[in-house]
């Protein structure tokens, strides 16, 4: 590996202002949304096209240098963490809409754009993207298709790779690709699932096309409030069991109720123990039929306040508050880690109880917002930065919840991947086998493991 020398290129590709290597460029870099990690990279290089990205990785693979994909920075796993002397490709500036395609309903964009940006452009058309993470503001679909990530309305809607169809990429040999279609059918063998939710490790994606549906005719949401989080998660069993199939059923309990009324004051019941927010959506006629046994289901769930939201912006104010819980438990806690699993819906009441439990054992605060309908968990953890110890027991109940999950016949992961900081817990979901038949098909496609080194498998395995 000669440093010298591949700087020396790098700097005949970028300009000073898109080579970053002085300290104070890197320090935004250091990590990403999961900040008790923190590596400073080599340098810093900040493309403006898809060929300038190929070049880039061209060279990395010339001078065995790794390097870290990073769009803006939301991973909240580690997942864009640079690597010791590798370097980190920003990708913020590939942001462009290449076309919007009514007839055949497909976006095709570069892997910096914005997640709501898609949708914003396919309004006139009477279309949107679908997958909505909590950070859709300003998360980017290369990040995205990443991680596989999904939202509220991922219960009906799916995840990102249920509306991801073609993918153009630069493999870590500096080679390109386009795998996928327009069409959802093929018949070759599913490469476009194989890289979606890899986490980066077979290179980066430069140009996606995405599926887009029509918007909904009509919304119903609605807003529960419960004395208890078992009364709310045993409304969800009684949604799912009257054969009501909602575009969303989300959960927060009183610590994030509390963080989203001081943050945005979204106007929630202050005395629920927990929320319950369902939002039925499609035509008109059908809505409101199943608007009319979610009511009866909702009714008898034992809900001590019901709201229904009469018009978009009563709505969009119930969604301001689950939207903004993650950042917004940061005015109850200035440190606190949000953790990521996934549990089989009838297992929701357990697992909470296991959870609270697990918060007096470690004698922490833990606040819970998650996508019920999925049994997708999101404890956030609250601890004190300033004590060392804290910070361990933090981690320590963080990798607890991830072993309760697997125990009960969930997941590790919905939808923040395992970056670096579920590493560990990889092998109590997957046999050694298993793991080494990923490392192999990984090693296959990038052989120095150059592509995000170190996230989701183990590099020294």
């Amino acid at each position: 590996m000669n440093t010298e020398s591949f700087l020396d290129e790098l700097s005949r590709l970028y300009p000073d202002e898109k080579l970053l290597t002085k300290p104070a460029q890197l320090v935004t870099y250091e990590s990403d949304a999961l900040t008790s990690y923190q590596v400073r990279p080599m340098a810093v290089v900040l493309p403006e096209t898809q060929e300038e990205v190929i070049q880039t990785v061209r060279l990395c693979h010339k001078f065995e240098i790794p390097f870290v994909a990073r769009g803006s920075g939301t991973s909240l796993s580690g997942g864009s963490l640079p690597v010791t002397n590798g370097i980190v490709i920003a990708l913020n500036r590939l942001n462009k809409i290449i076309e919007i395609d009514p007839k055949i309903r497909i976006a095709t964009v570069e892997c910096g754009v914005v997640n709501i940006d898609v949708s914003l452009a396919a309004a006139q058309y009477g279309l949107y993207y679908a997958p909505d993470p909590s950070s859709q503001l300003i998360c980017t679909i290369g990040g995205n298709l990443a991680f596989n990530a999904g939202g509220a309305h991922c219960l009906k809607y799916g995840m990102t790779s249920n509306h991801v169809l073609g993918i153009k990429a630069v493999l870590p040999d500096g080679e390109v690709v386009e795998i996928g279609s327009a069409s959802l059918d093929s018949i070759s063998p599913d490469t476009v699932g194989l890289f979606v939710g890899s986490e980066g490790l077979f290179g980066i994606a430069l140009e996606v096309k995405l599926r887009l549906l029509p918007k909904p005719e009509a919304y119903r949401t609605v807003l529960a409030a419960y004395p208890s989080l078992e009364a709310a998660g045993n409304a969800v069993s009684m949604v799912i069991a009257a054969g009501l199939l909602p575009g969303a059923i989300e959960i927060m309990d009183e610590l994030a109720i509390e963080a989203a009324e001081t943050a945005v004051q979204a106007g929630y019941p202050r005395d629920a123990v927990a929320l319950l927010i369902v939002e039925l959506d499609g035509e008109t006629e059908i809505v409101d039929w199943e608007f009319a046994s979610l009511m009866e289901v909702i009714e008898e769930s034992g809900a001590g306040e019901i709201r229904v939201a009469e018009n978009d912006e009563q709505r969009l104010q119930i969604w301001k508050g689950r939207k903004s819980a993650f950042s917004a438990v940061g005015r109850i806690s200035e440190d606190y880690l949000v953790q990521d699993g996934v549990v089989p819906r009838s297992k929701l009441s357990h697992a909470l109880g296991e959870i609270e439990r697990l918060g007096d054992q470690y004698n922490l605060r833990v606040a819970n917002v998650f996508h019920a309908g999925d049994g997708n968990l999101h404890p956030l953890i609250l601890f004190d930065g300033r004590d060392p110890a804290n910070l361990e027991n933090a981690e320590v109940l963080a990798g607890e919840i991830l072993k309760m999950c697997v125990n009960l016949g969930g997941s590790i992961t919905g939808e923040h991947g395992v970056g670096v900081e579920k590493l560990e817990y990889v092998p109590t979901m997957f046999e050694d086998a298993d793991i080494d038949t990923m490392i192999a098909i990984r090693r296959e496609i990038d052989p120095g493991e150059l592509a995000n080194r170190g996230k989701l498998l183990p590099f020294d395995k």
